[in-house]
């Protein structure tokens, strides 16, 4: 009967098999880095690969201290070791014990020679970057639709301000997952979104590579909407997010760039709010204080009192002249008086003559007083500004007129008016 092992100690024989085979060990290995990851430890985690197989490979702290560069991503390297299996997982990996690098790695070539092409074209330039929609109805996204970027979109923007979600499911690594994200981008640029997230999580150059790809980036530069790319984590750049109108570093991020948050949104309305009370509050205390100075300016009672007061000047300056008047010929006629008895005839002819004419100007003067006209039965008619009104032309049927007599003044109600030829 065949004997019956356990699943570790069948890992245990390979183990031992792998150790005792000269072929697999004190080995150098030619390839190119991928995923390489390094732990709290100190340790390196890293896949070597060639077109045509790869390898999972680690080198320990105690070796990394032997090597003059840092491993990274698409570096093509010579690596020295020996094959082992980790028994607890049944699965052997590349012991490397030293490395080398050799060059660089034919991924990253393509990235750069298409970088450099396509910025040459412009298709980076900030000018033709276009501003993300404030308020966008509807969001379309190009990526898998069962991955945890379309999900951690809905929650973000569900959360901030709920929009319309157009999934364009998408492959996004692989053969065809450029050609499949292109299509996508396409489809919801006829579907008429506001702004489209494309987007996939994080992994090594390869895993990402279809957003690399010159298609890819003319869609999105071809795109009628503004395109947020959100492909990988923070450290990952590729051709997509050059090119995109806006790069968010994970999708949570893209939701964000695309969607206001309403909390902010309700709090900016309160501000606008207040200062439009402020703003229409000034307004109208100005007005206020414009339509109270007209209203003092039109107002009838203020236009009489202005009339009255007028009239009162008018009567003092009235008086002060004749009291001048009379006055002055008393003084006139004292110093006749007394000059009387000197004088000749001729010269007492004289002032008799000087004195009748004394006696004609203060008659004058007495006759164009305003009261003087008044006491022989005219009257004095005045609009509502105080001034006379000389002219029936300038009369206004149902308006109201002061007329003005000897004894005081009577407010009148125009009825009619007749215009003498």
């Amino acid at each position: 009967m065949t004997e019956a092992i356990t699943v570790t100690e069948l890992n245990t024989r390979v183990k031992g098999l792998f150790g005792a085979t000269p072929a697999l060990q004190n080995v150098w290995v030619v390839g190119e880095l991928s995923n390489v990851k390094r732990y709290t430890s100190g340790h390196y985690y890293f896949t070597i690969k060639d077109p045509g197989s790869e390898i999972r490979a680690v080198m320990f702290r105690s070796s990394r201290a032997r090597l003059d560069f840092e491993p990274a991503d698409s570096m093509k390297i010579q690596a020295f070791g020996r094959i082992d299996m980790y028994v607890e997982r049944g699965s052997y990996q590349f012991i490397v014990e030293t490395m080398r690098a050799s060059g660089t790695g034919s991924l990253y070539l393509q990235y750069e020679q298409l970088k450099h092409k396509l910025e040459a074209e412009g298709l980076f330039a900030a000018a033709r970057k276009r501003p993300l929609p404030r308020y966008p109805k509807v969001i379309g996204v190009v990526t898998s639709p069962t991955g945890a970027v379309i999900h951690d979109i809905i929650t973000t923007t569900r959360r901030l301000f709920p929009a319309d979600i157009l999934l364009a499911p998408a492959q996004v690594q692989g053969e065809g997952a450029a050609a499949s994200v292109v299509a996508g981008i396409q489809l919801l640029n006829r579907a008429g979104v506001d702004v489209i997230i494309v987007g996939r999580g994080g992994g090594s150059i390869e895993d990402l590579w279809a957003f690399n790809e010159e298609p890819v980036a003319r869609a999105i530069a071809a795109s009628k909407v503004p395109v947020i790319s959100s492909v990988g984590h923070e450290t990952d750049f590729t051709i997509a997010d050059l090119v995109a109108d806006v790069r968010a570093a994970t999708p949570t991020a893209a939701a964000e760039l695309a969607v206001r948050n309403k909390q902010e949104i309700l709090r900016q309305m309160d501000d606008d709010t207040r200062r439009l009370n402020k703003a229409l509050t000034r307004k109208v205390d100005l007005m206020r204080s414009r339509f109270s100075v007209l209203d003092s300016k039109l107002d009838p009672k203020r236009a009489r009192e202005r009339v009255d007061l007028l009239a009162m000047h008018l009567d003092e300056l009235s008086s002060r002249l004749g009291a001048a008047l009379n006055a002055e010929v008393g003084r006139m006629h004292k110093r006749y008086a007394a000059a009387a008895g000197r004088l000749n005839p001729a010269v007492l002819a004289l002032l008799a003559a000087k004195r009748a004419g004394t006696a004609t100007a203060s008659a004058r003067m007495e006759a164009l007083s305003p009261y003087s006209v008044l006491s022989r039965g005219y009257s004095f008619v005045a609009g509502a500004d105080g001034r006379a009104i000389t002219s029936v032309k300038k009369l206004r049927v149902g308006a109201t007129v002061t007329v003005r007599m000897r004894d005081g003044r009577a407010e009148a109600e125009v009825k009619k008016k007749v215009i003498s030829e």
